[in-house]
């Protein structure tokens, strides 16, 4: 992706190489949903899991490195690009895009949502209408899930973070959590793929109108990480077996799938139904 010496957006704070002490829980994000699935599916029980999940005290910082400093400027211009497709696509519908923070972190953080470990992977807060990323989500992608390295992978997750902001300012997410309280386990569990999938597609919308910027190997690389986010492939190398009912965000084709339909399109309209994102 194209991105050096482009504009940054100022939504952004860098708590990186700052230690927060204290017990955190986990959150929904992907990371979160693989540090689980090794638990749960090996026998454990949720409440003891949480409560292994510590961080220890410590006031400790350190200079982040150059790599690091670079990581985080490729973030700030991502999110800068969401900004600018968000608040056109906000402004044809004739309404006013109210743009998200990102906050970048290392091992834990405190949110308006509650605290998280890294294990969470990059989320998504409602309360403050903030991405939380620790950027060190992505080594562990390509490491342990077999994800292809670059930098769209981390704009792919950027992107779909955002998704769930465009969510929450059009209603939707609410709307999926009022009915998610009258519904069965599974049923919950559809709406939250739905959910994901239409984050996806938001994605590939955003990447069909930031196309100027994209290189050859670009979309591969988000379809790398879809893949390897799927919940039949992480539930696949972590236990072996697949439950469906059990699937929150996905299988690997459905979110390379959603993901391709919003950047092929760029329609919202597309996305909007979600029935069809069931299917």
């Amino acid at each position: 992706m194209k991105w050096k010496g482009r504009r940054k957006s100022s939504n952004v704070e860098d708590r990186r190489g700052k230690s927060t002490g204290g017990k955190v829980a986990i959150g929904g994000g992907i990371i979160g949903l693989i540090f689980l699935a090794i638990q749960l599916f090996s026998g454990g029980d949720p409440a003891a899991v949480l409560d292994q999940i510590q961080v220890q005290n410590s006031t400790e910082e350190r200079e982040l490195t150059a790599e690091e400093k670079e990581l985080g400027d490729f973030a700030a211009v991502v999110l800068a690009d969401t900004e600018d497709v968000w608040n056109r696509l906000f402004q044809e519908y004739g309404s006013n895009y109210r743009e998200p923070g990102m906050v970048l972190f290392t091992d834990a953080v405190q949110t308006a949502c509650g605290g998280a470990s890294a294990a969470t992977g990059p989320f998504y807060c409602p309360a403050d209408e903030k991405v939380y990323m620790d950027l060190g989500f992505f080594e562990e992608l390509e490491r342990r899930f077999g994800a292809e390295g670059g930098d769209f992978a981390i704009a792919y997750v950027i992107a779909h973070e955002v998704g769930h902001h465009v969510q929450n300012l059009m209603g939707t997410a609410g709307k999926v959590q009022q009915l998610q309280q009258r519904s069965s386990q599974t049923e919950a569990n559809e709406l939250s793929v739905a959910l994901e999938l239409q984050a996806d597609f938001y994605a590939g919308v955003w990447a069909h109108y930031n196309d100027r910027y994209l290189q050859a190997g670009d979309i591969e690389e988000a379809m790398s990480a879809a893949n390897a986010v799927g919940d039949d492939a992480i539930q696949k190398r972590t236990s072996g077996r697949v439950v469906p009912d059990s699937f929150t965000h996905g299988t690997s084709e459905q979110r390379m799938k959603w993901f391709m339909k919003g950047y092929e399109s760029g329609e919202l309209a597309q996305g909007s139904t979600f029935d069809a994102l069931l299917n």
